[in-house]
């Protein structure tokens, strides 16, 4: 596949993190330690782990112009990022995350904020050359669009080679009835802990053999369990598993999991085994865990 690109397709948002000693209580006056900006969201963040991994990679969202989306792109730029694939929305406001992170236990709490931009449409991914690409990630946001864009690939991939044809994974992470049925879409398919225990499953283990009869025939499924470590499944039905890599101390543990599903990507789209990938994902999600941000986690 040469130097074909990785594409991720969902949200790009602005991250304003504060740092606090520890989380604040109701009605008080809380001095944080620090404050910065970062770029966010699950697509986002996902190629900039697949970029420091070394993976030439491409991000599709949506963006609003102004100063926010000039430091966004900057920071693109900065992780060498393609974003020709981005659309811009004029009289939008850019999504934005006030994030707590809390230096006592690494926990971090979000309030996200996101009014009326709108996602990529099936449209808009007309425009994309798919032989470009080996692999297109889609974190799921809205699914009718999605699975048409799904469909597209799908449609490609029976028309060229073996070799030729693109790897299609999905992220389901929000309980929203409607991304349900992006779980038969995936070649690769990321449930989260979340979405687990919305459905009453109490291990990832349990999830996988609960949700793989929902999911493409040859397909494979993963949950991560943050401190547990994650699970996988493939057609041979036999779920493999990885411990987690704990961090001396938890730093900062915003956009972990997003860490984690790019690293399973990378390891997997470069022929390494479903038990390979998991281990990877776990090593790569547990580092980031002890640091802040992204650098330093290869």
């Amino acid at each position: 596949m040469g130097d074909k690109r990785i594409l991720c397709i969902g949200l790009v948002c602005l991250d304003i993190i504060n740092v606090v000693d520890k989380y604040p209580e109701e009605d008080t006056d809380t001095r944080c330690l620090s404050q910065r900006w970062q770029r966010g969201g699950n697509a986002s963040n996902s190629c900039t782990v697949l970029s420091l991994l070394g993976a030439p990679c491409a991000f599709m969202g949506s963006l609003a112009p102004g100063p926010v989306a000039d430091f966004v792109l900057d920071d693109f730029r900065r992780y060498k990022i393609d974003t020709s694939l981005l659309a811009e929305h004029s009289g939008c406001s850019f999504p934005s995350s006030i994030v707590i992170s809390n230096l006592r236990n690494g926990s971090r709490t979000i309030l996200h904020m996101n009014r009326n931009l709108p996602d990529v449409t099936a449209d808009d991914f007309q425009k994309v050359d798919l032989t470009k690409y080996k692999w297109i990630h889609w974190e799921g946001r809205n699914p009718g669009e999605q699975v048409k864009m799904i469909k597209h690939v799908e449609e490609y991939n029976s028309s060229v080679m073996a070799e030729e044809q693109i790897t299609i994974s999905v992220e389901i992470e929000k309980t929203r009835e409607e991304l349900y049925q992006l779980f038969q879409y995936g070649d690769v398919v990321f449930v989260s802990k979340d979405v687990a225990r919305h459905f009453g499953y109490n291990s990832a283990a349990e999830a996988l053999r609960g949700f793989y009869s929902q999911v493409k025939k040859g397909a494979l499924l993963i949950c991560a369990w943050a401190e547990m470590g994650a699970d996988g499944v493939g057609p041979e039905g036999t779920v493999v598993h990885s411990d987690a890599f704990a961090p001396e101390a938890i730093v900062d543990t915003l956009g972990a999991g997003d860490t984690f599903n790019a690293s399973v990507i990378f390891s997997l789209s470069n022929g390494k085994s479903l038990q390979e990938a998991l281990t990877f994902g776990c090593q790569i999600a547990g580092k980031k865990c002890g640091i802040h941000g992204y650098d330093g986690i290869v």
